[in-house]
């Protein structure tokens, strides 16, 4: 009776006539826990990859600036050094820096150039940044300074000696 089809000579056979085929699904559970860690480092990096030139910006009043295009950064240190980007550059060679950066066309000189200066640096090296820029024929030239603390109308602000 070995050739007569008893269930109990071959139990394994049976279960895999049972299954519709191999299982395809693939399981997302990971890619999602990766992506939301890529996520949350790209959130807790990105406001740290701003301009690299560290400055103690003036504090005013004036709101943000809302912007379309990719702005182009000029900084002055407190010793009036003047950075594009990351990169030092010196006063004669900051327009013909800027052009290139910008993209060597007639139309770089119509991206916002942010200039951030140094709240220490001398008022003579950020006048002649500005005027060398708008020289060379960038028209939206904007001085870039921190919010000051807001304080109620009437209170001074303290004196210090």
């Amino acid at each position: 009776m070995a050739l007569g089809g008893g269930g109990a000579a071959r139990p394994g056979r049976r279960g895999r006539r049972g299954r519709k085929g191999p299982l395809t699904e693939i399981n997302v559970t990971p890619l999602v826990d990766v992506m939301l860690v890529l996520l949350i480092i790209f959130m807790i990096s990105a406001p740290l990859l701003t301009v690299g030139v560290p400055l103690e910006l003036p504090q005013t009043d004036a709101s943000a600036v809302e912007t379309d295009n990719e702005p182009l950064t000029v900084s002055v240190d407190q010793q009036g050094a003047i950075f594009i980007g990351e990169g030092e550059t010196s006063f004669d060679d900051l327009a013909a820096r800027l052009l290139t950066e910008a993209g060597g066309s007639e139309q770089a000189t119509q991206r916002p150039v942010f200039v951030r200066a140094d709240g220490r640096a001398p008022y003579q090296a950020v006048a002649r940044v500005m005027a060398r820029l708008s020289a060379s024929g960038f028209t939206k030239l904007n001085l870039i300074t921190d919010t000051a603390p807001t304080t109620t109308p009437g209170s001074a602000p303290a004196a210090g000696g």
